[in-house]
């Protein structure tokens, strides 16, 4: 019976930036070969100094030590399992974490997860968060992640021209990462007050446009049947379906619409018990628009717009969304400006426009929260943008309208 075998690593193939390259645990069974990073960085010379060199300095020791360690668990892991496969070992190989391991393995194994669910930008989310805590401190482990790491951590971060916002994402996932850890409450180093960290927010930055720089983008003449034409239609679809996502725009299905309503469940949610399902009024622009620029299908599985097909893997479709979202903005920031909107519209305007022209409209928040599929309407408060100062100024005349009597 074949056996899986264990084995130490040099990632040749792919060295980084700085010419090292990874040092990887190799499991091959059946022809096929999975790597694991050991976390360790070397060149090609001090690989071979390391693992074949016959005189070796302290540092040299103690990396062909730690190495070796990893190889022994692999070969442990693969004689424990009855019956072999890459899903069993790895997480037998990977799991069981403590205050004592190394916080990239855990990140590793979480990405995986993700990727195996399909959910890809969020594991390119997670790998980014990884990639730059490695760069602050590349052999982490979990008894280490205290307030005063996290304060250094975020203070290296701004130091490398990182926002608050990058900071607080990448902290976030950090925390996550280490609340499935089994680590003593204890020395939880997250949250407010007693010496805890408090996780950075950046300031709410508004990005809604008034219902009359709507018009603007709504009437400009582009070329018809041009790409700049198409990204215009696509943002003025996106607003008028409560402020729609690039990525459940691309995933609507003619199943989707029923009459006049258009019915779905955000991606972003779909995996939550409180994922609701969005309803949106059809207008006759919004129809319109269907009509020019979608598939028509007697197949009600068949997708309304043609960017996606059935073919597609998880990874296809997210450069799908990417690259329909950059040609989206790119065109949109180009009316904008040539219509006198100052202001760096894309794609998320649409969504804080929505909410902002209703809100503006005398639509209670309530309403407004369901529509957006908002978990709670503190939520969508935070999307609500503040009234002009035109507007202000406009409301408040009435307060001087005693001069109109003397």
């Amino acid at each position: 019976m074949k056996t899986a075998k264990a084995s130490i690593y040099l990632d040749k193939s792919r060295p980084k930036a700085n010419g090292l390259c990874s040092v990887k645990i190799k499991v091959t069974y059946n022809r096929k070969r999975k790597y694991f990073s050991t976390g360790i960085d070397l060149s090609i010379d001090d690989f071979d100094k390391v693992f074949f060199g016959k005189r070796k300095t302290p540092k040299q020791k103690k990396i062909k030590t730690k190495v070796e360690f990893f190889e022994k668990k692999a070969d442990d892991v693969i004689n424990t399992l009855s019956v072999f496969s890459f899903d069993a070992f790895e997480e037998k190989y990977l799991d069981q974490r403590n205050t004592a391991d190394n916080v990239s393995f855990a990140f590793d194994k979480y990405i995986s997860n993700l990727k195996l669910e399909n959910r890809i930008g969020t594991a390119v989310s997670y790998e980014c968060a990884k990639t730059s805590i490695e760069k602050f401190n590349k052999e982490l482990t979990f008894a280490e992640v205290t307030p005063t790491f996290l304060k250094k951590y975020e203070k290296w971060m701004l130091d490398q021209g990182n926002s608050i916002s990058t900071v607080g994402i990448y902290i976030r996932s950090l925390r996550a990462v280490y609340n499935l850890q089994s680590i003593d409450k204890s020395v939880y180093p997250f949250g407010v007050g007693n010496g805890r960290y408090t996780i950075p927010t950046s300031k709410n930055t508004k990005k809604a446009l008034t219902l009359e720089e709507i018009g603007r983008i709504y009437n400009y003449d582009a070329e018809p049947n041009s790409t700049k034409e198409m990204a215009k239609d696509y943002w003025m679809f996106l607003y008028l379906s409560n402020g729609m996502n690039v990525k459940d725009f691309c995933l609507l299905k003619w199943e989707n619409i029923n009459g006049n309503m258009l019915t779905y469940r955000r991606a972003k949610t779909e995996r939550k018990k409180e994922s609701k399902l969005i309803s949106v009024a059809l207008k006759p622009e919004s129809t319109a628009i269907i009509k020019k620029w979608g598939q028509p299908s007697i197949n009600k599985d068949a997708y309304i717009f043609p960017h996606l097909n059935h073919k597609m893997n998880a990874e296809q479709k997210r450069a799908t969304y990417q690259g329909l979202t950059a040609i989206i903005n790119k065109y949109v920031k180009q009316i904008a400006k040539e219509t006198g909107i100052d202001k760096n519209v894309t794609t998320y305007y649409a969504r804080h426009s929505f909410a902002t022209v209703l809100k503006r409209s005398g639509a209670k928040i309530e309403m407004i929260s369901e529509l957006l599929g908002h978990s709670n309407v503190g939520v969508t408060e935070s999307y609500l943008d503040s009234f002009e100062k035109e507007q202000i100024q406009k409301e408040t005349d009435a307060l001087t309208g005693f001069k109109k009597t003397s």
